[in-house]
Protein backbone atom coordinates (compact mmCIF):
# COMPACT_ATOMS: atom_id res chain seq x y z
CA UNK A 1 0.00 0.00 0.00
CA UNK A 2 1.31 3.44 -0.74
CA UNK A 3 0.52 6.22 1.74
CA UNK A 4 -3.12 5.62 2.57
CA UNK A 5 -5.56 8.31 1.58
CA UNK A 6 -3.25 9.97 -0.95
CA UNK A 7 -4.38 10.88 -4.43
CA UNK A 8 -2.19 8.82 -6.83
CA UNK A 9 -2.01 11.89 -9.08
CA UNK A 10 -0.23 13.81 -6.31
CA UNK A 11 2.67 11.35 -6.01
CA UNK A 12 5.96 12.85 -7.16
CA UNK A 13 7.50 11.27 -10.25
CA UNK A 14 11.12 10.11 -10.42
CA UNK A 15 13.16 11.19 -13.43
CA UNK A 16 15.77 8.81 -14.91
CA UNK A 17 19.26 9.41 -13.54
CA UNK A 18 21.31 8.73 -10.44
CA UNK A 19 19.61 7.18 -7.44
CA UNK A 20 21.15 6.22 -4.11
CA UNK A 21 20.16 2.91 -2.56
CA UNK A 22 20.35 3.64 1.16
CA UNK A 23 21.67 0.24 2.14
CA UNK A 24 24.96 -1.40 3.08
CA UNK A 25 23.55 -4.88 2.44
CA UNK A 26 25.11 -6.20 -0.82
CA UNK A 27 22.34 -8.75 -1.41
CA UNK A 28 19.63 -6.15 -0.99
CA UNK A 29 21.45 -3.67 -3.25
CA UNK A 30 21.84 -6.30 -5.98
CA UNK A 31 18.14 -7.12 -5.85
CA UNK A 32 17.05 -3.48 -5.93
CA UNK A 33 19.51 -2.62 -8.72
CA UNK A 34 18.07 -5.41 -10.86
CA UNK A 35 14.56 -4.05 -10.32
CA UNK A 36 15.44 -0.40 -11.03
CA UNK A 37 17.92 -0.41 -13.90
CA UNK A 38 15.27 -1.21 -16.54
CA UNK A 39 13.68 2.15 -15.64
CA UNK A 40 16.74 4.20 -16.56
CA UNK A 41 18.10 4.57 -13.04
CA UNK A 42 21.86 4.69 -12.42
CA UNK A 43 22.03 3.00 -9.05
CA UNK A 44 24.75 3.70 -6.50
CA UNK A 45 24.73 2.28 -2.98
CA UNK A 46 25.20 4.16 0.28
CA UNK A 47 28.25 1.97 0.91
CA UNK A 48 29.83 3.02 -2.40
CA UNK A 49 29.36 6.67 -1.40
CA UNK A 50 30.72 5.94 2.08
CA UNK A 51 27.52 7.22 3.70
CA UNK A 52 26.97 6.28 7.35
CA UNK A 53 24.30 3.84 8.44
CA UNK A 54 21.72 5.68 10.56
CA UNK A 55 20.39 4.21 13.78
CA UNK A 56 17.03 2.65 13.01
CA UNK A 57 14.91 4.22 15.75
CA UNK A 58 11.53 3.88 14.03
CA UNK A 59 8.81 1.61 15.42
CA UNK A 60 7.54 0.48 12.00
CA UNK A 61 9.09 -0.70 8.74
CA UNK A 62 7.89 2.49 7.00
CA UNK A 63 9.39 4.78 9.65
CA UNK A 64 12.79 3.08 9.43
CA UNK A 65 12.77 3.16 5.64
CA UNK A 66 11.93 6.86 5.69
CA UNK A 67 14.72 7.85 8.07
CA UNK A 68 17.29 5.92 6.02
CA UNK A 69 16.09 7.42 2.72
CA UNK A 70 15.97 10.97 4.08
CA UNK A 71 19.50 10.79 5.48
CA UNK A 72 20.94 9.39 2.25
CA UNK A 73 19.15 12.01 0.13
CA UNK A 74 20.31 14.82 2.40
CA UNK A 75 23.95 13.71 2.47
CA UNK A 76 24.23 12.81 -1.23
CA UNK A 77 22.10 15.55 -2.77
CA UNK A 78 20.42 12.84 -4.87
CA UNK A 79 17.08 11.04 -4.67
CA UNK A 80 17.45 8.03 -2.39
CA UNK A 81 15.53 4.81 -1.98
CA UNK A 82 15.57 2.85 1.25
CA UNK A 83 14.12 -0.53 2.05
CA UNK A 84 13.23 -1.74 5.50
CA UNK A 85 12.11 -5.30 5.52
CA UNK A 86 11.83 -8.22 7.83
CA UNK A 87 10.33 -11.51 8.80
CA UNK A 88 7.26 -11.51 11.03
CA UNK A 89 6.41 -14.84 12.71
CA UNK A 90 2.83 -15.11 13.93
CA UNK A 91 3.57 -17.45 16.85
CA UNK A 92 6.34 -15.12 18.06
CA UNK A 93 4.05 -12.12 18.24
CA UNK A 94 5.41 -10.71 14.99
CA UNK A 95 9.07 -11.07 15.95
CA UNK A 96 11.73 -10.61 14.74
CA UNK A 97 9.86 -7.96 12.71
CA UNK A 98 11.62 -4.61 12.56
CA UNK A 99 14.49 -6.18 14.51
CA UNK A 100 15.12 -8.87 11.86
CA UNK A 101 18.64 -7.61 11.10
CA UNK A 102 19.49 -7.23 14.79
CA UNK A 103 18.75 -10.90 15.42
CA UNK A 104 21.72 -11.60 13.15
CA UNK A 105 24.04 -9.74 15.54
CA UNK A 106 27.00 -7.51 14.84
CA UNK A 107 28.43 -10.04 12.40
CA UNK A 108 25.15 -10.06 10.42
CA UNK A 109 25.06 -13.84 10.77
CA UNK A 110 21.67 -14.85 9.41
CA UNK A 111 22.40 -18.53 9.98
CA UNK A 112 22.36 -17.55 13.64
CA UNK A 113 19.20 -15.48 13.20
CA UNK A 114 17.35 -18.35 11.51
CA UNK A 115 18.49 -20.71 14.25
CA UNK A 116 17.15 -18.35 16.92
CA UNK A 117 13.76 -18.17 15.19
CA UNK A 118 13.58 -21.95 14.93
CA UNK A 119 14.66 -22.46 18.55
CA UNK A 120 11.97 -20.09 19.79
CA UNK A 121 9.33 -21.89 17.77
CA UNK A 122 10.48 -25.30 18.98
CA UNK A 123 10.38 -24.06 22.58
CA UNK A 124 6.67 -23.39 22.15
CA UNK A 125 6.00 -27.04 21.34
CA UNK A 126 5.80 -29.33 18.31
CA UNK A 127 2.32 -28.21 17.30
CA UNK A 128 3.20 -24.51 17.13
CA UNK A 129 2.06 -23.03 13.80
CA UNK A 130 4.88 -21.81 11.56
CA UNK A 131 2.91 -19.17 9.70
CA UNK A 132 4.97 -16.11 8.83
CA UNK A 133 5.13 -13.23 6.41
CA UNK A 134 7.77 -10.97 4.95
CA UNK A 135 7.17 -7.22 4.85
CA UNK A 136 9.03 -4.72 2.70
CA UNK A 137 8.60 -0.97 3.11
CA UNK A 138 10.17 1.25 0.46
CA UNK A 139 10.73 4.95 1.05
CA UNK A 140 11.78 7.23 -1.80
CA UNK A 141 13.17 10.58 -0.59
CA UNK A 142 14.39 13.70 -2.36
CA UNK A 143 17.00 16.16 -1.01
CA UNK A 144 14.23 18.68 -0.28
CA UNK A 145 12.71 16.26 2.25
CA UNK A 146 9.80 14.97 0.17
CA UNK A 147 9.07 11.26 0.73
CA UNK A 148 6.86 8.67 -0.93
CA UNK A 149 6.42 5.21 0.60
CA UNK A 150 5.09 1.82 -0.44
CA UNK A 151 4.64 -1.43 1.48
CA UNK A 152 4.58 -5.00 0.16
CA UNK A 153 3.90 -8.31 1.86
CA UNK A 154 4.09 -12.03 1.12
CA UNK A 155 2.60 -14.82 3.22
CA UNK A 156 4.22 -18.19 3.87
CA UNK A 157 5.45 -20.78 6.35
CA UNK A 158 8.82 -21.55 7.90
CA UNK A 159 10.78 -24.74 7.32
CA UNK A 160 13.73 -26.32 9.10
CA UNK A 161 16.51 -26.91 8.26
CA UNK A 162 17.06 -23.96 5.88
CA UNK A 163 17.06 -24.86 2.20
CA UNK A 164 18.92 -23.35 -0.74
CA UNK A 165 21.93 -21.17 -1.44
CA UNK A 166 20.16 -18.28 -3.18
CA UNK A 167 18.78 -15.18 -1.54
CA UNK A 168 19.87 -13.66 1.76
CA UNK A 169 18.57 -13.01 5.24
CA UNK A 170 15.83 -15.45 6.23
CA UNK A 171 15.09 -16.57 2.65
CA UNK A 172 16.29 -20.15 3.13
CA UNK A 173 13.69 -20.92 5.81
CA UNK A 174 10.69 -19.21 4.16
CA UNK A 175 8.31 -20.95 1.74
CA UNK A 176 5.69 -18.75 0.12
CA UNK A 177 2.10 -19.97 0.30
CA UNK A 178 1.41 -22.14 -2.74
CA UNK A 179 5.10 -22.93 -3.38
CA UNK A 180 7.22 -25.93 -2.47
CA UNK A 181 10.65 -24.29 -2.74
CA UNK A 182 12.03 -21.84 -0.20
CA UNK A 183 13.08 -18.36 -1.28
CA UNK A 184 16.63 -19.70 -0.90
CA UNK A 185 15.97 -22.35 -3.56
CA UNK A 186 14.22 -20.14 -6.09
CA UNK A 187 16.27 -18.57 -8.88
CA UNK A 188 16.79 -14.87 -8.04
CA UNK A 189 15.01 -13.72 -11.21
CA UNK A 190 11.97 -15.77 -10.26
CA UNK A 191 12.04 -14.43 -6.70
CA UNK A 192 12.13 -10.84 -8.03
CA UNK A 193 8.68 -11.47 -9.50
CA UNK A 194 6.95 -12.82 -6.38
CA UNK A 195 8.65 -11.47 -3.25
CA UNK A 196 7.48 -8.85 -0.74
CA UNK A 197 10.07 -6.54 -2.30
CA UNK A 198 8.60 -7.21 -5.75
CA UNK A 199 5.15 -6.34 -4.40
CA UNK A 200 6.38 -3.02 -3.00
CA UNK A 201 8.36 -2.29 -6.18
CA UNK A 202 5.36 -2.94 -8.40
CA UNK A 203 3.52 -0.24 -6.47
CA UNK A 204 6.50 2.13 -6.65
CA UNK A 205 7.02 1.65 -10.39
CA UNK A 206 3.32 2.22 -11.12
CA UNK A 207 3.33 5.40 -9.03
CA UNK A 208 6.62 7.17 -9.76
CA UNK A 209 7.70 6.23 -13.30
Amino acid sequence: MSGEGRDPQSIRKLAPGKLVIASHNPGKVREIRALLEPHGMQVVSAAELDLPEPEETGTTFVANAELKALQAADLSGLPALADDSGLCVDALGGDPGIFSARWAGEAKDFDLAMRLVNEQLEAKGPDTPRDAHFVCALALAWPDGHVEWFEGRVEGTLVWPPRGAYGFGYDAMFVRDGDEQSFGEIDPDAKHAISHRADAFAQLVTAVF
